[in-house]
């Protein structure tokens, strides 16, 4: 019999009788058991109806040790994703549960085992409240609510922050940028006008759906139903090829791609449809510029993901405009290397795309439990001893802290575009550099034709279910496409941070009526190696007004600006500086079919002819965040 617990091991010779074994281990076990506590395991009391003001209700199951009636501090999440499967997402919830905290997990309204229609970013708000309410006055709970989860778990945090409920005392949000209402990005959907395809139809696809098979019951019998042993081997949610999406994702049109692979019915059509700040997505019900909150927060993010940007928006807001001294004093982010919802414990964990990093993690498990116990327990910690901002700076495998956002010490610097010859691929001759070329007429001109698109390769996304949905990955085999401008910079004679917000300022114009220009930073390696740092897409139709689109003039010279969001990446001494830009980044953004017709409903494309224009008077530009260090 061996019985180990952090390195501790202690050998029974089993030639001993069974009964004189027993009596001769069980002191052993028994001071060990004090020594070296096993980790308890949560009770679960499942599927109890939670009434609505309007009738409705939600299943909620709650994760307790101990006596039920026993009041203890909360940990509230509200899930779009079946909360059945939940509980397991993050190992802290089982740890909070064995120190005494209740974990509440609830199906939102509309999903798996709740009542009600699902109509995403709507009513969640007052559900929220209701749940609150219903919470405080259950007899195992103490008053003190803490807000927890990841995605859309983190989006239902900041949203349900933003009514000051008085028994909410904290907030940990992670990768909640979707809960953040920025015009033109409702949900990230949308950058610069352009659909967001391969994210957000993917979503759609295997989590959009409003049809979820379930009994004809409401309230107390519904909650019976799920807790009998006949529903344990029942499929609410109907079957989907997902693969058959997949394989449809280049077909036209896109608005009923879905139909087309025998999706259920969801939302997609709206979405697609609507214009980037359409009425539709800002009646959402997101975290708006005016809302304020009351609660401490610690929001984790990474540069990897879609959000990292609207999370430090969302961050210095409540930071400004926090409804109490405390929520202004306290609200905390930690953006690290990884893609969405990857907080690893361990550096070969991390999955980023392949390009290599070191000194990756933090202790987040700890950062956790540190956090609620000082908010909810008043534990002595070190919770809230840190900057506001503990960010990782990719390239240089350090984390760096900063008391502020953008960082004080940030040198805005123009990166010209620049040529030779035609930069048409990394085998011609674009340069990049600080000089403003002088040239009078200097440009470069590619055909971007929507039948053979750049392929998408890494970058800030999520949830598209290809292999390679999200990271870094070498870039260097696409820029030897001729439908890719590639301008590269000398190697470096010295390294160079770059944090913060980045904007590409381009002179472009186009043989089409509408039509996307698409820039790509990227770091190039001594070895050839080039990979994505950010990215960035503008469709033209949309340059002047998100709400009010506008096509263009063919071939008529337009300066625009394309946000490439933020990031902090060192370049270091002998890499170069890459900027691409091209007209396609498929199939994360939607194709631009060039005729200016309503691109969802397309069923035809034409060929364009793209150019950039490079010369003293048109001198296109990207704006790089370098930070001046003592």
């Amino acid at each position: 019999m061996l019985y180990s617990n952090k390195g501790l091991a202690l050998k029974v010779d089993l030639r001993v009788p069974l009964v004189s074994s027993c009596l001769i281990f069980l002191p052993i076990f028994a001071l060990l058991v004090i020594l070296f506590p096993l980790p308890s395991q949560a009770e679960r009391l499942s599927s109890q109806m939670v009434k609505m003001r309007d009738g409705i209700h939600l299943s909620t199951d709650i994760y307790f040790t101990g006596q039920l009636n026993k009041p203890r501090p909360t940990i509230l999440i509200r899930t779009v994703y079946n909360k059945n499967n939940t509980f397991s997402w993050n190992p802290v919830w089982q740890q909070l549960v064995d120190q005494d905290y209740a974990v509440v997990i609830q199906d939102i309204r509309g999903r798996y085992e709740s009542e009600g229609n699902y109509n995403i970013g709507r009513g969640r708000r007052e559900d929220g409240i209701d749940t609150l309410d219903w919470i405080t006055k259950q007899p195992w709970s103490n008053g003190k609510v803490g807000l927890s989860g990841c995605s859309y778990l983190g989006e239902a945090q900041v949203v349900l922050e933003a009514t000051n409920h008085p028994a909410l005392v904290v907030g940990q949000p992670q990768s909640a940028a979707s809960g953040y209402y920025r015009p033109g990005r409702a949900w990230q959907s949308f950058s610069g006008g352009a659909f967001e395809l391969g994210q957000t139809a993917g979503w759609f696809a295997s989590n959009g759906s409003k049809v979820f098979h379930g009994p004809n019951l409401t309230g107390e019998e519904r909650s019976q139903w799920f807790n009998s042993r006949q529903s344990k081997k029942f499929d609410m949610l109907p079957e989907f090829d997902f693969k058959q999406y997949l394989k449809n994702l280049m077909t036209l049109p896109t608005i009923n791609i879905l139909e087309r692979s025998g999706a259920y019915p969801s939302d997609y059509k709206k979405w697609i449809s609507a214009n980037p700040d359409d009425n539709y997505f800002q009646t959402m019900d997101l975290v708006k510029s005016n809302d304020s909150v009351s609660v401490p927060n610690l929001f984790f993010d990474t540069w990897y993901d879609y959000g990292a940007r609207e999370t430090l928006m969302m961050a210095e807001q409540f930071r400004k405009y926090g409804k109490t001294e405390l929520a202004k004093a306290h609200q905390y982010v930690v953006i690290g290397p990884g893609t969405h919802c990857n907080f690893p414990t361990q550096d070969e964990e991390l999955s980023a795309g392949q390009r290599p990093l070191k000194n990756t993690t933090q202790s987040f498990e700890k950062i956790q439990i540190d956090w609620f116990n000082y908010w909810l327990k008043g534990e002595n910690n070190s919770a809230i001893k840190r900057p506001f901002l503990t960010y990782y700076v990719l390239g240089e495998n350090r984390w760096r802290s900063a008391e502020q956002w953008p960082l004080p010490n940030t040198n805005y610097q123009k990166w010209y575009l620049s040529k030779i010859s035609k930069a048409n691929s990394r085998l011609g001759g674009g340069q990049l550099s600080r000089s403003k070329p002088s040239a009078a007429v200097l440009s470069d001109s590619f055909i971007y034709d929507p039948a053979n698109p750049i392929p998408s390769l890494g970058g800030h996304t999520c949830c598209t279910g290809s292999d390679k949905e999200a990271g870094a990955y070498d870039q260097s085999t696409i820029e030897l496409r001729n439908d890719v401008l590639v301008y590269t910079s000398a190697a470096l004679k010295q390294g160079i941070e770059v944090t913060g917000l980045i904007k590409a300022h381009l002179f472009v114009s186009s043989s089409a009526k509408d039509t996307d220009f698409t820039v790509k930073l990227v770091d190039v390696y001594p070895d050839g190696k080039a990979y994505n740092v950010q990215e960035g897409v503008l469709r033209m139709r949309y340059r002047d007004s998100l709400e009010s689109p506008t096509l263009m003039k063919p071939d008529k010279v337009y300066e625009i600006e394309v946000d490439l969001n933020a990031t902090s990446n060192y370049f270091s001494k002998g890499h170069q500086i890459r900027v691409e830009i091209s007209s396609s980044n498929f199939p994360r953004i939607e194709r631009n079919l060039n005729t200016g017709e309503s691109n969802h409903l397309g069923t035809y494309f034409i060929e364009a002819k793209n150019t950039v224009w490079l010369s003293d008077e048109k001198a296109s530009y990207i704006e790089l965040p370098v930070i001046i260090r003592d």
